[in-house]
């Protein structure tokens, strides 16, 4: 393979494309990227088997495919000269590239060896616009599961239902839910992503413009955004009936400035218990008490008024649960709707009342 092309042409999607490279793989070849020439383009693909994202580079290479190590060929356009030309040239197991005076010799791996994913059988699509979809998976991935063994809760649910798109995550302890319409109604379809797929799936959304074309089969859902193609595979469980665990009829509500209320937290968890991070609400007429305490016998009290005329209730919560929520909601003021002390708390962005936060309580 034999090609010339400017800096910032390969710069921007070898960046884009970098994050399926797996760092501690168990196959040499998985650290390489494949370039190929497809109808007279350049394609350069990273996959770790579970995910593949591929970009299109509009130049005509000549000859037909190479691997070369990913992060390495990163690392030497980012450290070319703004506007320089590169040129790449393939010689038996080695690939020159050379640069103004610059030049390197990297090794390759037989191009007939990397393991690209089958087509995918695509049998339902949905076209939706950038900022929608970011909106969606930004404002409830947080909620994802860390390794645990109930692998479907590792990941984020998508789902299509009527004319919305729904996403959905939850790791037993608290539960985000975000929804949009879309601009025509689509079958009913219910998916769970992998969570190294969804932060690389966010990492490219954030760099890319226009809508997005989402196309699932029964084991994938591939993205095409302009010049990138992202295809991942799907984890192969049923999630938790979500609307289950989403209250209904909590019939206290407590209005709360967004940003007191998350600096009052902040400012008491520096005494909560390392280990379980718990702080107690105590909820009055008008005034929201904020108290923690840790194993030392230290203390932390903070009291916030709020608009609340519900009964006097204590209740307590994961600390980070709540920062994490208060931090993804962007409007002025947030709704807490209560029931009682054992009830899991209900929280909703009044300007944006399809985001709905669920956070259970816990003993102190």
């Amino acid at each position: 393979m034999k090609f010339s092309i400017q800096r910032e042409e390969l710069l921007k999607p070898v960046q884009l494309i970098v994050g399926a490279v797996e760092r501690r793989q168990t196959m040499p070849i998985l650290s390489n990227f494949l370039l190929r020439n497809v109808n007279g383009h350049l394609v350069i693909t990273a996959t770790d088997l579970e995910l593949e994202v591929s970009a299109t580079i509009d130049i005509n290479p000549e000859g037909g495919s190479i691997t070369i190590p990913g992060r390495k060929l990163l690392d030497i356009c980012k450290s070319l000269q703004e506007g320089s030309d590169i040129q790449f040239s393939c010689s038996g197991e080695k690939v020159e590239i050379k640069s103004a005076k610059s030049r390197f010799s990297l090794a390759t791996l037989a191009a007939n060896e990397f393991p690209l994913v089958d087509e995918i059988a695509v049998d339902q699509t949905i076209a939706i616009d950038k900022h929608q979809l970011h909106s969606l998976i930004e404002d409830t991935s947080f909620a994802m599961a860390q390794q645990d063994v109930r692998y479907y809760l590792n990941g984020l649910m998508m789902e299509a239902e009527g004319g919305k798109l729904r996403t959905v995550a939850t790791d037993g302890h608290r539960l985000s839910m975000a929804e949009t319409n879309l601009d025509s109604s689509v079958p009913d379809r219910q998916v769970i992503v992998p969570k190294k797929a969804v932060q690389e799936f966010m990492r490219i959304l954030s760099a890319s413009n226009g809508n997005v074309d989402l196309a699932f089969s029964q084991n994938h859902l591939q993205a095409n955004f302009g010049d990138i193609r992202f295809v991942t595979k799907l984890i192969d469980g049923k999630f938790p009936d979500y609307q289950r665990v989403v209250p209904e009829g909590h019939q206290y509500i407590a209005s709360i400035e967004r940003e007191i209320l998350r600096s009052c937290l902040m400012r008491a968890s520096i005494l909560s218990n390392e280990k379980y991070r718990g702080v107690c609400l105590g909820f009055s007429e008008n005034l929201l008490k904020i108290q923690a305490h840790n194993p030392e016998q230290e203390e932390a009290e903070e009291e916030l008024d709020i608009s609340y005329s519900g009964p006097e209730l204590e209740i307590g919560f994961n600390v980070n649960y709540l920062v994490d929520v208060l931090n993804t909601i962007k409007s002025n003021e947030v709704h807490f709707y209560l029931q009682d002390t054992n009830s899991s708390l209900l929280i909703v962005c009044p300007e944006m009342e399809n985001r709905k936060y669920v956070v259970m309580p816990m003993r102190l």
